[in-house]
């Protein structure tokens, strides 16, 4: 297994167990460039407010699941495909399966990670 390989399924590991905040203090980079439907959001501060604000959306989490992985260690590429299915405030149940896509730089940070929603 790559360092690659074992820090992208270390940080999956992590999310799956709700601990998102601190896998995403642990492992995204200061200049972290996230996307999602179309909206782009720039270093690791405005990142981390976002993600504050799901996790303060999220009444309850009913489980998640990867259905499969791939790793590009030429590129420093890894892909997850999620299904979450969680309760959110003001959205009610969300059954949701989508892509991550992340770049990794050299000290094993997160650059970039942009997520594909599927069906």
């Amino acid at each position: 297994m790559s360092d690659i390989d074992a820090r992208d399924q270390e940080l999956n590991d992590m999310i799956l167990q709700g601990k998102i905040l601190e896998a995403f203090d642990e492992f995204y980079a200061d200049d972290v460039v996230m996307e999602e439907d179309g909206d782009e959001r720039v270093g690791k501060e405005a990142n981390r407010e976002y993600e504050e604000q799901f996790v303060s959306a999220l009444q309850e989490f009913h489980g998640a699941e990867i259905r499969s992985r791939a790793v590009d260690e030429e590129n420093n590429v890894t892909l997850s495909d999620w299904f979450n299915d969680m309760t959110l405030e003001g959205a009610g149940r969300v059954q949701q399966e989508q892509v991550a896509v992340r770049t990794w730089n050299e000290d094993g940070q997160i650059t970039n990670e942009k997520f594909y929603k599927l069906g």
